[in-house]
């Protein structure tokens, strides 16, 4: 597992890359340990200014490890749960860069990082209810605050997936880079941070997030409760078994 969470301190930035490429990055309960730890870390060393979370050159992360959802048992500790109240969380400015699919998890993230970056390949899906489960990261609530209701219905409802001009144009991503700029592009944003005064950055990530953090915190725990039902429910049981089948899924007995 120590190879499938990369960290690297550079330049006072710590990055945390996900690197199973082989899966499409998707998301192990010991790979969101993992990030959920450095994070941690990074909060706590005063050699860190800012967090850089990005994946690799083709894939972002494909969400979670599908595997790891079918043999989830009632009750057990959700390591996703954990990193996402530890990303929302955080105190230092977290800058992400997305090259390639960014689906479920892989977008919600990114509605808890303070700055976004993409390359032109990047594509991105929220396939929740495709899985027969619902949104979660707060995403019910932060989407339609940020892009309105209907933008985030269609998102949501649909769970298609859209290009890095449509995520520009809804302001979920800052800014767009060509895909092989894109590395070279998000550390020189995180060059330009790491030069400002550490304590001011702090205190305005605080203010930026201090109107919303009850209405994410209440909204992320309603998503779990569901989220945990669903999940035991037979609509999701048919869609994993329908994607380890490869075959389309039947919901018409529903």
């Amino acid at each position: 597992m120590a190879d499938q969470i990369l960290l690297e301190l550079q330049d006072r930035v710590q990055w945390i890359r996900m690197n199973r490429p082989e899966k499409k990055n998707a998301l192990t309960g010991a790979m969101y340990d993992a990030m959920s730890e450095a994070l941690t870390r990074a909060d706590a060393d005063p050699a860190v200014r800012a967090v850089v979370i990005t994946g690799s050159p083709d894939c972002f992360t494909a969400g979670n490890d599908l595997g790891d959802f079918a043999n989830a048992r009632p009750g057990q500790p959700a390591p996703a749960i954990r990193y996402l109240e530890t990303l929302a969380a955080a105190g230092k400015p977290v800058l992400a860069g997305v090259s390639g699919v960014a689906v479920g998890i892989g977008t919600t993230m990114l509605l808890h990082c303070d700055l976004v970056y993409a390359s032109t390949s990047a594509r991105f899906m929220l396939p929740f209810v495709n899985l027969g489960l619902c949104p979660e990261a707060a995403s019910s609530f932060i989407l339609p605050a940020k892009i309105g209701h209907q933008r985030a219905a269609g998102l949501l409802l649909f769970g298609e997936a859209f290009d890095v001009e449509t995520a520009h144009a809804y302001g979920l991503v800052n800014d767009v880079f060509a895909d092989d700029q894109l590395a070279s592009g998000v550390a020189a944003k995180a060059r330009q941070l790491v030069e400002k005064p550490p304590a001011a950055l702090r205190a305005t990530k605080a203010l930026l997030k201090r109107s919303q953090a009850d209405a994410i915190k209440q909204s992320m725990a309603r998503e779990t409760e569901q989220f945990a039902a669903l999940l035991q429910g037979p609509e999701a049981k048919e869609a994993m078994a329908a994607f380890l089948e490869r075959r389309k899924p039947d919901f018409s007995k529903f």
